[in-house]
């Protein structure tokens, strides 16, 4: 298990490359431009950007990878591989679901931090940019790992000429993907400074888990890996649509949501 956890903790710095980190970079900056948040006026958010990303990583990998394990190993003791397969739709589940709490708790933590720091009051939408801050750092940085490993798998536009549109399958998921931890991490931190924290935390999580079903539907042959980029896209942006109504919408004569104190 030791080796597994550390191997994916260093493989998101292994195979640098500049297309796949620019590309990220890219898929970043076009989604979170929607939300529009501080980054200049509050040079705090950088930090709330990237501190997200190294502990969302860490989380990721010390944290989920060694309970999905357990949580294998626990059902493996109950069930043989022959009925954990016929019933993946079930038994896929808690590992789902714990990919969404472990990655969005992790996102929330910077953004918990400054709400700490700043006397639990928060203005909502200044709450859901600094969430959208968070979820673009982990965003950018998961999606410059997946784009470096298919650069060194040694993808080329060869490829597109010869597989067609599927050999961008792999560009198009990260660039969804980019834009729903963006939305879900916006929702949580929406929430924290509504104060209702713990449940659009709920919320997010299982809207995360719901998005990470998608690889149990195509290991049951419920989905082809068309249609599982399909379902991911429809998701991440129906999250972003709510995440960004949120945004802008105005509540208010003066267009802008009152503050509101604690959880």
């Amino acid at each position: 298990m030791i080796e597994h956890v550390v191997g994916f903790f260093v493989s998101f710095f292994q195979n640098p490359n500049t297309w796949g980190i620019g590309l990220a970079i890219a898929f970043g900056a076009i989604w979170l431009s929607g939300y529009w948040p501080p980054l200049f006026k509050k040079p705090w958010l950088w930090v709330v950007l990237v501190s997200s990303a190294i502990l969302t990583l860490a989380a990721a990998a010390f944290i989920q990878i060694p309970l999905q394990i357990l949580v294998g190993r626990a059902l493996g003791h109950f069930w043989s591989n022959e009925v954990l397969l016929n019933w993946i739709l079930l038994a896929g589940i808690p590992q789902i679901l714990l990919s969404g709490l472990v990655q969005e708790g992790a996102k929330l933590v910077p953004v918990v931090t400054y709400w700490w720091r700043s006397g639990k009051n928060i203005d909502p939408k200044l709450g859901l940019a600094i969430g959208a801050a968070a979820g673009a750092g982990f965003g950018i940085f998961e999606a410059q790992w997946a784009h470096n490993a298919i650069f060194a798998s040694g993808w080329t536009w060869e490829a597109v000429q010869t597989g067609g549109i599927i050999a961008l399958a792999g560009f198009w998921e990260r660039f969804f993907a980019v834009a729903f931890h963006i939305a879900a991490s916006a929702l949580a931190s929406y929430g924290l400074a509504k104060g209702w924290g713990w449940q659009l935390y709920l919320i997010a999580s299982c809207l995360h888990g719901l998005l990470n079903y998608s690889t149990v539907l195509l290991q049951s042959g419920l989905f082809t890996t068309v249609h599982l980029e399909i379902y991911a896209a429809v998701v991440a942006v129906l999250v972003t649509a709510w995440a960004l109504w949120l945004r802008w919408r105005k509540v208010a004569a003066d267009g802008f949501e009152p503050s509101t104190k604690g959880l």
